[in-house]
């Protein structure tokens, strides 16, 4: 997904582990940039190794394979991802409908972003074997987080059916992501919201109703 990963710096006296600590943070780093760009598939060990500036033997010694090291770059885009995510929805307080309204201008500045790579999750599966079930388990894990998440909110916004609420919101998002990396406008979220706009208008209006006849 392409936001800003941290690396972690070791003042640590145990140089040995600090030293396996900021390899591993440049490994990830360096693996995140060109999955992301470049496609999994299209990225071998040895651009990896020359972006981060690590020897072959210490990426196997910390990852074992370039398929666990995909894995492990999946896993920190993820929380890194929904961390941002969720944190640009719940940022500012406001009643559901605020939150939920945020969704699309975040996401508008993620496709603005001169590292806006697409989803790593949509990519993964998509340039793979559809039958493995490899990286589908690590993206359908992120996906029931992202959205569990707007579920909750759906709810609060007196959504009859919050979960049939929050997958319309997941495809608008995926839909949104995939023809802003197509296109590489931003704009594409201004009409994601557009689209959610009317869903999220129901559920509001029919929670007035039930408050009304109270």
């Amino acid at each position: 997904m392409a936001k800003t990963s941290s690396k972690k710096n070791s003042t640590s006296p145990h140089s040995g582990a600090g030293d396996d600590e900021s390899a591993r943070g440049r490994l990830l780093s360096a693996a995140t940039h060109l999955f992301c760009k470049n496609g999994i598939n299209a990225t071998g060990i040895d651009a990896i190794i020359e972006e981060a500036g690590t020897a072959k033997t210490t990426l196997y010694k910390l990852f074992g394979s370039k398929t666990n090291l995909v894995n492990a770059v999946l896993e920190s885009e993820g929380k890194q991802w929904r961390e941002w995510f969720i944190g640009a929805m719940e940022t500012g307080g406001g009643d559901a409908q605020a939150k939920l309204t945020r969704i699309f201008p975040a996401l508008k500045s993620w496709f603005a972003e001169e590292r806006f790579y697409g989803c790593p999750f949509i990519n993964a599966v998509g340039e793979h074997d559809k039958d493995a079930r490899q990286f589908r388990n690590i993206a359908l894990k992120h996906k029931k987080i992202v959205l569990g998440h707007i579920e909750k909110l759906a709810g609060e916004l007196g959504s009859a059916e919050p979960a049939v609420l929050a997958h319309q919101l997941g495809l608008i998002i995926d839909g949104a992501i995939v023809a802003a990396m197509i296109s590489r406008d931003p704009g594409v979220a201004d009409t994601a919201a557009l689209t959610a706009s009317p869903l999220l208008g129901q559920a509001k209006a029919k929670k007035k109703r039930e408050l009304e006849a109270v």
